[in-house]
């Protein structure tokens, strides 16, 4: 379920997944409803493209650090690579 900010207080948020396009994160909104999972949205921007690198404007999902193995677990069932950050 979709929660707002005030929802988790303080607690400590994981990004898990990044989605590009509207219709991609309205697809994650899903996957994450359908697998019970409370998650936070938010707009933000990050930095695309091969040539002509460009900041461009995504859907951020974050969930509990408790909820990040079902959350990847939905992304994956659903064809998308789970946000690793870099090492």
């Amino acid at each position: 379920m979709r929660q707002n900010e005030e929802y988790f207080g303080g607690q400590e948020l994981v990004l898990v997944y990044i989605a590009k396009r509207l219709r991609e994160a309205r697809s994650v909104e899903k996957a994450f409803d359908e697998a019970c999972l409370e998650y936070l949205v938010e707009a933000d921007t990050y930095r695309g493209g091969v040539l002509f690198v460009r900041e461009l404007i995504g859907a951020f999902f974050y969930v509990r650090e408790a909820d990040v193995p079902a959350a990847h677990r939905a992304l994956r069932a659903g064809n998308w690579k789970p946000y690793e950050p870099l090492a």
